[in-house]
């Protein structure tokens, strides 16, 4: 399983409900990444999309704890015991965790592949991302030219987890 997202030197991810910046090339190679797959994310980070609708062309699988949410063209789940049933449908390499701080700390133990877009700034904050280059399990296995937007330098980053030697 994989993870996508955006994250500033602090490994900050939004503020207030809304992502830290807008850039154009993280927001094309997202969805080049993401079309046609499997994208999970919390009902906050739905709630943040044009209407409240689910990205199209793509499944989108909502995980809340809220028994009443209900969104058109979306697959709503309780728990992540719940999640990981459904997700059984999908080919791992297909799946696609998009946020929300919540959502990717309670699922990073199960994804092997996060891809980042590490911006070369500090925003003010209120959500994280763990942070991968403090964490041994995560080593980087590729990684862009540096790019600009503006006077916003950043790279694209591949993690994956070590394989465990046992």
């Amino acid at each position: 399983m994989n993870m996508i997202v955006a994250v500033d030197e602090n490994w900050a991810i939004g503020c207030r409900g809304d992502l830290l910046v807008r850039i154009p090339a993280d927001h094309k190679m997202f969805r080049q990444e993401t079309l046609g797959k499997v994208v999970v994310l919390g009902r906050k980070t739905m709630d943040t999309f044009p209407g409240g609708l689910p990205l199209a062309g793509r499944t989108n699988i909502v995980l809340t704890r809220n028994p009443d949410y209900r969104v058109k063209d979306a697959v709503v789940v309780h728990s992540v015991e719940e999640l990981l049933e459904e997700l059984k449908k999908y080919a791992d390499e297909s799946i696609y965790v998009i946020g929300g701080e919540s959502v990717y700390r309670q699922l990073l133990p199960c994804c092997d592949t996060v891809h980042v877009t590490k911006i070369d700034r500090v925003y003010e904050a209120d959500a994280y991302f763990p942070d991968l280059d403090a964490d041994e399990e995560w080593e980087i296995a590729a990684e862009s030219d540096e790019m600009s937007y503006f006077d916003t330098t950043y790279h694209f980053l591949k993690y994956v987890r070590k394989t465990r030697q046992n």
